[in-house]
């Protein structure tokens, strides 16, 4: 599915079909022709970053391929590619820390997704933060600078 992009960047995907709740807006998801304008790499797979729609704090970053762009389009709930377990991870399906997403852009070069995101808990990070960038280099070393909102083992059991 990689490619380049002939002409001018290609538009920002449209709003997830459950935040409009047209039916148009799903039909135009369903015929997939803005999944090609994507620039996936060799693996398939997107960065994509997500970010609080209103405060505007980058949360993390993770990996989306085709399936998992068109998934989160068409629910408006976040889904990445877990590299790792090499499957679909429902953002939130283990820590109900799901992120609604409020919008979707793409970037000028097509190669990097951004998801504008309602986080469900405050807690983005596995690590029981809200942000997974939370550690800040200081003096030349990593600082934590930002608390732990909930312990990582009362969330996942």
């Amino acid at each position: 599915m990689s490619g380049a992009v002939p002409g001018p960047a290609p538009a920002p995907a449209a709003a997830p079909a459950s935040e409009s709740g047209a039916a148009s807006d799903a039909a135009g998801l369903l015929r997939t022709d803005w999944l090609d304008q994507v620039r996936f790499d060799a693996a398939g797979l997107i960065p994509a970053i997500a970010q609080d729609a209103i405060s505007q704090r980058i949360l993390m970053v993770a990996w989306m391929n085709r399936e998992s762009l068109l998934e989160t389009a068409l629910t408006g709930r976040a889904v990445y590619f877990s590299r790792s377990r090499a499957r679909l991870w429902r953002k939130g399906e283990e820590s109900g820390h799901f992120q609604r997403v409020k919008e979707l852009r793409l970037d000028c070069d097509a190669d990097v997704v951004l998801l504008k995101v309602e986080q469900q808990g405050g807690i983005a990070c596995h690590t029981g933060r809200e942000s997974c960038f939370f550690l800040r280099l200081t003096d030349g070393r990593w600082e934590s600078v930002d608390p732990v909102i909930r312990n990582p083992e009362d969330i996942y059991r």
